[in-house]
């Protein structure tokens, strides 16, 4: 009787331990969160409930030709995506603040909206340490100003030039400020360096070499995603929702 009563007691313990390796638990309160290839695996297994949230907000992006893939993405998957007011700008390039003032304008007017996304077009590939310090400093103003919206920050897309080239400097110090600060980032470069089997491809570009190799064995989606393979738009779609529900369940929303 007592071994009965001991397996009934650990049984929901196991139960959960099981749980958990399906579905990584967001950082805790305070902590980052990154969008990057290794997000994408929690997608499937997003509670209806996490999804209903996520279609209730209110969203701002601001995006040229290569923001457009998560919107791409978005609606190749099945889930009905929330509110998105797009905007077609981007983050320009070295030290350029013009995307700043039409996003004041948005939240001075729309008290309901309760994300900010602004992407890169090429602006990190050229960019600079200085210019990457203003792009920082910028958003955390904006998010002292507006601390009841989300900011999301990202990476600029691959452009071929590797590990040694400006764009990975760039995006590193993008990465290192989110993790020290605990920011929401959404990691484009690392999104497309990355095959689903965890194969890195650091020399590659936006147009996705490896998605092309991969969907000649694989079952892929058929889309036109803006400068890439459809793959490539699609798994950004599904990072997307899995950054959104790290963001929902840890609160931070």
């Amino acid at each position: 009787m007592m071994e009965k009563n001991i397996n009934l007691i650990f049984l929901p313990i196991i139960i959960l331990l099981l749980f958990s390796g399906c579905y990584e638990t967001p950082p805790g309160n305070g902590s980052s969160i990154i969008a990057d290839h290794n997000i994408i695996k929690n997608y499937d297994y997003i509670p209806p409930s996490t999804i209903s949230t996520i279609q209730d907000l209110h969203i701002y992006y601001g995006h040229t030709s290569h923001g457009s893939q998560i919107i791409t993405g978005l609606n190749l998957l099945s889930h009905s995506k929330p509110y998105i007011h797009e905007v077609h700008d981007d983050l320009g390039h070295n030290g350029d603040t013009s995307w700043v003032p039409s996003i004041r304008s948005y939240l001075n007017t729309h008290e309901v909206c309760q994300m900010v996304m602004m992407s890169w077009c090429g602006g990190c590939s050229d960019n600079t340490e200085e210019g990457i310090n203003i792009y920082l400093d910028t958003m955390t103003d904006l998010e002292e100003d507006f601390p009841d919206v989300v900011f999301v920050y990202m990476t600029g897309h691959l452009d071929g030039t590797g590990p040694n080239g400006n764009l990975y400097q760039c995006n590193n110090q993008i990465r290192d400020y989110c993790i020290n600060n605990g920011k929401v980032l959404f990691d484009f470069a690392d999104i497309e360096s990355y095959d689903p089997d965890g194969n890195y491809y650091p020399w590659g570009s936006d147009i996705c070499e490896w998605c092309t190799e991969w969907c000649q064995i694989q079952d892929c989606p058929s889309c036109s995603c803006a400068h890439s393979h459809c793959f490539n738009c699609y798994r950004k779609g599904k990072a997307w929702w899995a950054m959104m529900a790290a963001v929902v369940e840890e609160g931070v929303l």
